[in-house]
Formats: structure tokens, sequence, C-alpha cells
């Protein structure tokens, strides 16, 4: 049903984006399209505290708006109970809590550390998933691309194509990670974990285990770069394609060419947000899983 309502909405959703480039496409340059500037962030008004500048953004208000669907979406199924014969939005619900269940928490963390962390990366699964649903949801939030009047024009934007965003939540995984495998282990059992056993001794072992410990700290430090980045290049290059679709029209000086650019997008569109967005979620919220859990309990 919700695919269906997804195949019939995606178009009119694309001509609200693309309808002002066709107004102007045949006037305009193409100096006048530039897609990157839909994915800078710049604050809409400056807050600073000492150093730092902690003004509000439109990164920031996605965030707000997919912590307060997630938040609202509990309460309202709290407050409604649970009933042995569900109803569609609790259906629903047991779905998702069953697929994390299944999928991220069991399947990647140890039975000792299940209870504990489980709540974790299930609330980043169900977080990342509405950061990038909502982004596929043409809002007025654009400031480099206005109306008449300087009225914010519509766009479609995912704060997870900030490397900001998606850095900030990798560096929080990755953190929790050594402290629980510290807190389970030890501070030297755990370090000591790192060193591979190569199984030859005498020098030539110890000369193999000095060239591979550098190696498995830099893993351990692109564990950062993998996980960040590759939330962050999915979502951006996703939405720059939808984007430069329908930007043809602008680029090319035709307004014709939107009749082309606007079902090709369509279809990026809908395979970003039926596939892509919930996979990308899956994976983040699977590795973290298993760097929590191959912490607590490393592989020597």
């Amino acid at each position: 049903m919700i695919k269906r309502l997804a195949t019939l909405v995606a178009p009119l959703l694309l001509m609200l984006l693309a309808s002002p480039a066709m107004a102007f496409a045949a006037s305009s340059d193409e100096e006048d399209f530039k897609p990157v500037e839909e994915f800078i962030v710049e604050p809409w008004f400056d807050l600073e505290i000492g150093p730092l500048n902690i003004g509000i953004s439109k990164a920031v208000v996605y965030l707000w708006l997919a912590a307060l669907i997630a938040v609202i979406l509990t309460l309202w199924i709290v407050r409604g109970g649970l009933r042995v014969q569900p109803k569609r939005t609790q259906t629903v619900v047991e779905t998702f809590y069953t697929f994390a269940e299944t999928n991220i928490g069991k399947a990647t963390l140890p039975k000792g550390a299940y209870t504990r962390w489980f709540p974790y990366v299930a609330t980043l699964f169900i977080f990342i998933w509405i950061i990038n649903i909502i982004s596929f949801i043409p809002l007025p939030l654009d400031t480099h691309n206005t109306w008449a009047g300087g009225i914010p024009g519509f766009t479609i934007y995912a704060a997870t194509s900030n490397l900001s965003v998606t850095l900030a939540l990798t560096l929080l995984t990755i953190v929790i990670s050594h402290v629980e495998g510290i807190r389970a282990n030890g501070a030297g059992p755990y370090f000591k974990s790192w060193v591979p056993y190569t199984g030859i001794h005498g020098f030539g072992g110890v000369l193999l285990t000095c060239f591979l410990i550098p190696l498995e700290v830099l893993s351990q430090l692109l564990r950062i770069v993998s996980l960040s980045v590759r939330l962050f290049a999915n979502m951006l290059a996703g939405h720059l394609l939808i984007i430069m679709c329908l930007g043809f029209a602008i680029l090319l000086g035709n307004a014709f060419i939107g009749l082309i650019g606007v079902p090709v997008a369509t279809v990026f569109y809908l395979f970003e947000w039926g596939l892509v967005a919930s996979l990308q979620a899956y994976i983040f919220a699977m590795l973290s899983g298993i760097y929590i859990g191959g912490a607590i309990e490393p592989h020597h």
C-alpha cells in the first residue's frame, strides 16, 4: 500500500520541485543552477558560545524533525495501548521491532550485552531511517533558491548527506565500542586483543607482529571513515542525481528537457526512497552492533 502510494505521489512531488526550474529555464543560464548549493549547510543565524557557533541550520532542523516524529509516534503508540490482536499501526511497529531484534540486535550483539545495547542500535536504525525517509519529502527549507519575496523554496535534503552528522553518529558508536571493550575485558587484555596471533615463533614472528600491529590500529581508525562516509556518500549521491535530473532543463536551457528529466528523476526517487534509505540505515546500525559486540568479545 505504501509503495503504491509512493509510486503515485512521487511524480507530483518531483513536479513540485521542478516547477520553479521549468518556469525560468528558458531565460536562465547554467550558472544560475548549482545543485551542490542544496547541500551547503550555513547557519540561519549565529549563536556563538565561546569559539563555537551553534546557530541553527537546515541540517539541524531535519534532525529535530526526525527526532520529533520518532518521539510522537512512540508516545502515540504507547498511549493507544498494545493489543493481543494488533491493528495496522501496532503491526507495523512490531514488524520494525522484530526486524531490528532479529537482524541487528541478536545478529551482532553478545547475549550478555544484548539487554544493554539493543536499545541503542535499534534507536540508531529507526532514527537514521526516519531521517532518510523524510529527506525525500519536499519541504520549504531551501534558502539558496527562494520564491518571490524571499520565501524559501522547496527542497529534498538529507541530514545524513552532511558528513558532520554521520561523523558524529559514527564517533558515538566508536567511543561506545572501545569503552565497552575496556569495561568487559580490562584495558590490558582489550588492547592486547588488537595484537594478531601469527603462529610464527622466534624473530620472524616478532617482526611480523610488529608489522601487523600498525595495520590493526589503522583498521580501527578506518572504521570511522568507512562507517561515516558510506552513509554520507550514498545519501548525497542519491539526492544529487535526483536534483540533477530535475535541473537538466536549466543546464541545457530547454524547458522541454524536463519532460525527460522528471520521469528519470522519478525512477531514481523511488529507488532511493524504497531501497537505499532503508538499506543504509540498516547497514549503519548493523555495523554499530558488530563493532560494539566485537569489542566486548574480541577475537584473539
